[in-house]
């Protein structure tokens, strides 16, 4: 019968650490989600009302302000955006000559090509923009 020798046998280890069950400071404080305030109070930029109202000298009317200027866009080319906007909406606006550059995805290309068509028909519209 073979003796086994004084020595202890290690268990294998399995990769992992025991938990001591205390977490590692980083050295670092938690904050409390709240920042710590000078002692002044910031100001909002307004001042409070004293009750009433200056009066101006003139009375304000209620509604709708008049403009003396003139349309900038003819009742006719607001007709043809509107179209093309019904045709966008139904999935059936096309974009290029001819329609055949593809489906116009956006609102804002739906506006552009009705009021293009509107400008090709002589109707009254601004020019367009240099940069767009």
């Amino acid at each position: 019968m073979a003796t086994r020798s004084s020595t202890t046998r290690r268990k294998k280890s399995t990769g992992r650490k025991k938990s001591t069950g205390r977490k590692k400071s980083t050295g670092r404080k938690k904050s409390t989600g709240r920042k710590k305030s000078t002692g002044r109070k910031k100001s909002t930029g307004r001042k409070k009302s004293t009750g009433r109202k200056k009066s101006t000298g003139r009375k304000k009317t209620g509604g709708r302000k008049k403009s003396a200027s003139k349309r900038k866009y003819s009742r006719g080319a607001s007709k043809s955006v509107e179209s093309e906007m019904k045709r966008y909406k139904k999935g059936k606006a096309g974009s290029g000559p001819g329609g055949k550059g593809g489906k116009v995805k956006s609102r804002k290309q739906a506006i552009a090509i009705g009021l293009s068509k509107a400008r090709a028909s002589g109707k009254k519209v601004p020019r367009r923009k240099k940069g767009s």
